[in-house]
């Protein structure tokens, strides 16, 4: 039944993200479970080179698309370009990354293509050749098991949510001919904060919600940098102006994964807990007992977070 697994990379400047490998990663899994081969597709101006290594993770034939058009993301254009590939290949799967890039490229596939999505999906399986996802719903309050059925299904995978693996592949390269097609959207400006983590893919992510009591995150950022992590907030910080929405965990921010999750003076609202709720490990700061984060936390320490977070920080220097 099964046409093939594809996998839709995603770059940044010639750089691949770190959700790329992961999808790759499950991708090859997905494959091998459905006893078919795992393509790799890369979109973007003079890629070629950096497509090679995709092999490494298990891709038998990688497909770029090099086109002036795709060096920056515009949905139209890569919407055009992938569902045409997409269409010629005729992929029982395709699987992609659920940043924000890889949430508007597949649900504007979605449509285009009349194909079965799930997004945000923390787990994948296959049974009999049938493919059960696993996503939150209800803002993080429950996760469920959506069956996806139809000829083509598309599967946006949570950042951090998946492990990375290596696993030969023959990683053919195929440059081809594509077309953007009619563009209505005109790029303008992109700006990026270098040498910063991205927050979705760190594996440690130490937040300060409103216990802060202003803009002074050094605390906060200490710790972070010393874990080699990333720095996030709650909304109630991002409204106050303390931190920037970029730095937002939670629903109607971002939602992240990493192996430790640091919540210092954060409540836990619903709206936070939706954001960071599959965070391997949890540990929870905060002054008041019966705050909702001790919930979710794994490790719970009752007290005030400018004098817990400096002890934490001495003894990580220590070790």
């Amino acid at each position: 039944m099964s046409q093939g697994v594809l996998a839709i990379a995603e770059q940044i400047d010639g750089v691949f993200r770190k959700v790329t490998y992961e999808a790759l990663s499950e991708g090859k899994r997905m494959a091998d479970s459905l006893g078919c081969d795992l393509t790799a597709l890369v979109l973007g101006s003079d890629v070629e080179n950096i497509s090679k290594d995709l092999g490494k993770y298990g891709a038998e034939r990688i497909l770029v698309a090099d086109n002036p058009a795709l060096s920056e993301y515009l949905t139209d254009a890569y919407t055009n370009v992938v569902a045409d590939i997409i269409e010629k290949e005729n992929p029982a799967t395709v699987i992609l990354g659920a940043s924000v890039q890889g949430k508007d490229l597949s649900a504007r596939l979605s449509a285009r293509l009349g194909a079965a999505l799930a997004v945000d999906c923390v787990a994948v399986n296959v049974e009999n050749e049938s493919l059960i996802v696993t996503r939150p719903m209800y803002g993080g309050k429950i996760l469920v098991d959506v069956a996806l059925e139809g000829k083509l299904r598309i599967v946006a995978i949570r950042p951090n949510a998946m492990s990375i693996a290596e696993s030969a592949g023959a990683g053919s390269v195929e440059k081809l001919d594509v077309d953007a097609g009619k563009i209505d959207l005109n790029f303008v400006e992109k700006k990026l904060e270098t040498g910063k983590i991205e927050l979705t893919e760190a594996d440690v992510v130490v937040s300060g919600g409103r216990g802060m009591g202003g803009n002074d995150y050094s605390i906060v950022e200490g710790l972070a940098e010393l874990l080699e992590g990333a720095v996030g907030a709650s909304r109630s910080a991002v409204d106050e102006g303390w931190r920037p929405q970029s730095d937002q965990v939670g629903q109607t921010g971002k939602v992240v994964s990493p192996n430790l999750y640091i919540a210092a003076g954060i409540s836990g609202a619903i709206q936070h807990l939706a954001g960071m709720s599959s965070s391997k490990v949890i540990v929870a700061i905060n002054k008041d007992s019966e705050a909702p984060i001790f919930s979710k936390a794994d490790y719970g320490i009752v007290g005030d977070l400018f004098e817990v977070l400096p002890l934490i920080t001495e003894e990580i220097k220590k070790m």
